[in-house]
């Protein structure tokens, strides 16, 4: 068996091919999709995934622009002097750097057209054991040619390119398109079917109609893959292997197939971020959606690896907790995915998963709020309330048009790509034109939130009418849910609280969001059942569960010193101090009374939780900021000085949710 050897440049930089990878325990490790915006010039682009230790793939397409730009893939294992790989054509290797440099925490990237203006979105691959290894070796033309690699268990998805000259497919194995894959191909740069041996006969010199190994794979002699004298790269992607999480027994990679209907449900075991899809049985192209561009419960957009076309739109994939589904489908014949699990890290500040911002409305598309890390949910008010403006919800999940409200019923609307937040960005929230988040003059302030495990997920379902549970990826049990029906007439807001009922089985019990009122002993509600770390429990309430009808349900947890669900009883003095485990103190609070009437107050050091300047807003009301000195941050969480029934009568019980 002959050793692959790794070319002089990709081993001057310390990528051999037999080097061992290091141990990733999450998927923010060793993939990103990254947004930004062409200015022209050269950029850094700091996604945090390690390319000059480890190694790996960077895959750059520009989403818009009237400049056509292909795919550029860029790896190093060939290095940066090689330049780019295009997946729509067949050409060979083009020596622009397009990717100029590998750093410790990204890459660096140059225009090769122009892009002023472009949005641009490039997805990173690191080199990592059970998910992902880049190879290079050059053909002898043998028909028995066995490749090391370093994936650290059997390929489910392989993609193979000769680069030194074109004319050649990239052949792409996959382990779900047929019951006998090594005896077949894809083409990533072709709409074509999956065909194999012996319909096409010069495909047993393919892979050698031999299946890859967890340390090799195989090559015949055909010139695609294997033509003496000519070099060539493979990407391996791993298939359900483990190896991630703090168990190190997380699946982050799945590559599998179905049969196509109107709707299809794909069960992943996760929530993905990213899916490729290809209809086999006839030609159609490849997709490619992720969540940062909008793969979401409304309308997709997509790129295509086999074609140069800037980013389309269309209602296509939704990701669930447990999968995705697909809409829209040839109702027969098999699709083929590959699918990357959602983000896993638990946060250790608060800074890296909230943050409270104002801002003044401009009236005009193009306002940015930054946040440094991508934002899912976000919680909009004006403080003015001019015009008894609600106070408004937008999830990414949901798609960055729908729109709910805290203080009503109301079911979700839809505001329409002229007044809504967009999340296209890894750093912030886009604001649009219009009045009711970004209405001129306008005092904001904006509560933008990171899903995290162990601190805020946001979990979309259908009800079924009857008792049921739902799944989750919070990675805790969950101490705290607000659960809204997005569908059908008006339905009120559901919370559940661990210290309802003073903590003696919460799961009897709600509180309504939208309403001052307190909390309401119906053993119903929740089935009488606690959550648990993977799923919460539902009765067959229509305003929760009701058969056919679409809800949205945000979870929270207490992660230490990033968030405290809590509750306190209320002493009817001047002063009292609420620690949460902070260190540099709370800049979030909010506080409902639950054995009396009080309002759902909110607080922020954005707008100040200071003596003389702590602002509140109640999320159950219409009515303006007001100021009264009721709520101070301190080091350890936050402090209480006032009397006012609604948060600190002597004797009532409160329960609140604090964010440091």
């Amino acid at each position: 068996m002959p050793l692959v050897q790794t070319r002089g440049a990709a081993s001057a930089q310390g990528f051999g091919e037999f080097a061992q990878q290091t141990a990733a325990n999450y998927i923010e490790d060793v993939f990103s999709t990254w947004l930004y915006t062409g200015n022209g010039s050269t950029q850094t682009i700091t996604n945090g995934i390690d390319l000059s230790g480890e190694g790996g793939l960077v895959w750059i397409k520009k989403r818009t622009g009237s400049s056509v730009m292909s795919h550029y893939l860029t790896d190093t294992a060939r290095g940066v002097t090689d330049g780019y790989i295009s997946s729509n054509t067949t050409n060979a290797s083009n020596p622009t750097q397009v990717c100029n440099a590998f750093n410790n925490n990204g890459f660096g990237y140059n225009p090769v057209v122009s892009d002023t203006g472009d949005l641009i979105c490039s997805w990173t691959f690191r080199k990592a054991a059970k998910f992902f290894d880049v190879v290079t070796y050059t053909g002898d033309g043998s028909s028995n040619r066995q490749i090391a690699h370093n994936l650290g268990s059997v390929p489910g998805m392989m993609v193979v390119k000769m680069y030194s000259a074109g004319g050649t497919r990239w052949n792409v194995y996959h382990r779900a398109a047929s019951a006998t894959p090594q005896n077949g191909r894809l083409a990533l740069n072709t709409t074509d079917p999956y065909l194999e041996y012996p319909a096409i006969p010069s495909f047993d010199t393919l892979w050698n109609l031999t299946q890859p190994t967890d340390t090799v794979f195989t090559v015949g002699s055909n010139n695609d893959v294997n033509q003496s004298g000519q070099t060539y790269v493979a990407y391996l992607f791993a298939h359900d292997a483990g190896g991630f999480g703090t168990a190190g027994t997380d699946n982050v990679i799945s590559c599998g197939s179905f049969t196509g209907s109107s709707l299809t449900t794909v069960t992943l075991g996760y929530e993905p971020q990213y899916v490729m899809l290809k209809y086999i049985s006839a030609d159609e192209e490849w997709i490619v959606a992720d969540v940062m561009r909008g793969m979401s419960l409304t309308t997709d957009k997509y790129l295509a690896p086999n074609s140069s076309n800037a980013e389309a739109t269309y209602d296509f994939i939704e990701p669930t907790a447990t999968g995705f589904i697909v809409k829209g489908l040839n109702t027969s014949g098999t699709y083929i995915y590959m699918a990357i699990r959602r983000p896993m890290k638990v946060p250790t500040t608060g800074t890296s998963v909230f943050l409270p911002t104002t801002y003044t409305g401009n009236g005009a598309t193009g306002q940015t709020i930054t946040t440094d890390f991508p934002v899912d949910f976000s919680l909009f008010i004006n403080r003015t309330k001019i015009n008894s403006d609600n106070n408004v919800v937008f999830d990414r999940l949901r798609g960055g048009t729908k729109e709910l409200a805290t203080n009503t019923t109301d079911a979700e609307g839809t505001l329409g790509s002229t007044i809504c937040p967009l999340y296209d960005s890894n750093t912030g929230v886009k604001l649009q034109g219009g009045t009711v988040i970004n209405a001129s003059g306008g005092s904001f302030i904006v509560e933008n939130f990171r899903r995290a495990s162990g601190f805020f997920d946001v979990v979309c379902y259908t009800g079924t009418g009857s008792a049921t549970t739902q799944t989750h990826n919070l990675g805790v049990v969950p101490e705290m849910y607000i659960v809204k029906r997005r569908s059908g007439s008006t339905a009120s807001w559901f919370v559940y609280h661990k210290d309802l009922n003073g903590g003696s089985s919460p799961q009897g019990y709600f509180i309504n969001l939208n309403s001052s009122g307190g909390e309401t002993n119906n053993t119903g509600t929740w089935n009488n059942t606690a959550p648990t770390s993977s799923v919460f429990s539902l009765g067959s309430a229509s305003a929760i569960n009701g058969s056919s009808q679409t809800y949205v349900a945000y979870l929270f947890a207490s992660c230490p010193g990033v968030s405290k669900v809590g509750s306190y009883t209320g002493n009817g003095g001047s002063s009292q101090d609420i620690d949460c485990g902070f260190t540099a103190g709370a800049r979030f609070v909010l506080i409902k009374r639950t054995d009396s009437t009080g309002d759902w107050w909110v607080w922020d050091t954005a707008r100040g939780m200071v003596s003389g300047t702590d602002p509140r807003l109640a999320l159950n009301s219409t009515a303006a900021e007001s100021n009264a000195n009721w709520v101070y941050t301190t080091t350890g969480g936050f402090q209480i000085v006032t009397s006012d029934a609604t948060i600190n009568a002597s004797g009532g019980s409160y329960i609140f949710l604090s964010i440091a």
